[in-house]
């Protein structure tokens, strides 16, 4: 599995499911990338239409084969509500290196409620670099001279 830095570029959202009545919704997103978890802004008064543009870098270590946004609605007073979630499968940015920002379905109950826009790019760690630095440690950081 690939290592190294992914950054997401958090675009913004279209179509979703309005939580309030007489209100604008507050969105903001929740990224979880395995055990890291990082939130956007508060797209204030934006309703189902938010823009973000903001960027996150999360360290991509073994394992790692999705990215989970949960959309939110911030509430004064009130617990949040969930507007609903989207799956980013991170095979394709590990192949390719980087995705323009590309819509990827909001989902709630199993049922689209809109879209969010994402941009990809994933920097792989270059792992042939330590293993040769360790080595080289291991020897008293003599080379092997080959003549």
């Amino acid at each position: 599995m690939p290592q190294g830095k992914l950054e997401v570029l958090l675009v913004g959202a279209k179509g979703l499911e309005n939580t309030e009545f007489l209100a604008k919704m507050d969105p903001y997103v929740v990224l979880i990338c395995r055990t890291q978890e990082q939130k956007s802004s508060v797209a204030s008064g934006q309703g189902t239409e938010p823009d973000w543009n903001e960027s996150f870098v999360f360290t991509v270590s073994d394992g790692v084969s999705e990215l989970n946004l949960k959309i939110m609605d911030s509430d004064c007073g009130t617990e949040d509500d969930f507007v609903g979630e989207a799956t980013i499968p991170l095979e394709p940015v590990f192949m390719e290196g980087s995705l323009p920002p590309t819509p990827y379905n909001v989902v709630k109950d199993q049922e689209y409620r809109g879209e969010i826009r994402i941009g990809l790019t994933f920097t792989p760690e270059d792992i042939r670099d330590q293993s040769s630095t360790q080595q080289e440690e291991s020897y008293g950081g003599w080379n092997a001279s080959s003549y």
